[in-house]
């Protein structure tokens, strides 16, 4: 029988509730769900009936139906499951409950796709494809932040994409504050090295300086566009990196 190792409570509590903790991963999973008297299949059948006769359908109910799953329950016996204990303990539970194992279980479940998995990653949006895209190789995303004082716009490469070389021209002021919010990309100005960018990482662009950014090859790209106010500002699209 696989043994179940848990870290949950360590993880979760082990400084704020150590006996807790210990009592979680190395009693209840490392001792109880470890005995063999009842099969790992058993165990979790028993517990999602359990935990749905309490009411309880929040993420710990979620987790024990993945754990059933991966214990060989099939989706048809984890609906008949549902379907039994919703005569004793209330055919409201049985609606959340199998809403919870639909998830767990892809029923019907569109299949998430790079960009969406990459959105949960950041906490700005993506946003709609960029309208200057044709000064863009790969594809690119704009969403604006603010239009307020100072215009702020998240900008977001797909792995690969680059912008063109540019300039941001202007006679007093001027030129762009770049900050990375996700994933990981370049910035180089004309006759120097690439620099790195990683979340965090702040890069100033002085007016008319030749440069370009982008994503690294095997990395989405996120950073804020912030533009510095100047006289006579204008920005001159240059040739391919």
């Amino acid at each position: 029988m696989t043994k179940i190792v848990q870290t949950a409570g360590r993880d979760q509590l082990g400084s704020f509730a150590p006996e807790f903790a210990h009592f979680n991963d190395d009693v209840l999973f490392g001792e109880n769900w470890n005995n063999g008297d009842l099969d790992l299949k058993t165990r979790s059948i028993i517990t999602v009936v359990a935990l749905m006769s309490q009411g309880i359908t929040d993420s710990s109910l979620k987790y024990h139906i993945q754990n059933a799953k991966n214990n060989g329950v099939t989706q048809t016996e984890i609906a008949a499951v549902i379907t039994h204990v919703a005569f004793y303990a209330g055919w409201p539970k049985a609606w959340v409950v199998f809403n919870l194992a639909k998830e767990v279980y892809n029923d019907q479940m569109p299949e998430t796709s790079d960009k969406d998995r990459y959105q949960n990653t950041i906490f700005f949006p993506i946003g709609e494809p960029n309208p200057y895209g044709e000064f863009f190789e790969g594809q690119s995303y704009l969403a604006p932040v603010t239009t307020e004082q100072i215009p702020v716009f998240n900008v977001t490469f797909e792995p690969g994409c680059k912008n063109h070389w540019h300039i941001h021209h202007a006679s007093k002021g001027g030129g762009q504050m770049l900050i990375c919010v996700g994933g990981r990309g370049y910035y180089q100005e004309w006759g120097k090295e690439p620099v790195e960018m990683t979340p965090g990482t702040v890069i100033n662009i002085p007016a008319n300086v030749k440069h370009w950014h982008g994503a690294a090859d095997d990395s989405w790209f996120s950073h804020l566009a912030i533009e510095i106010a100047g006289e006579e500002t204008s920005t001159e699209w240059c040739e391919k990196v």
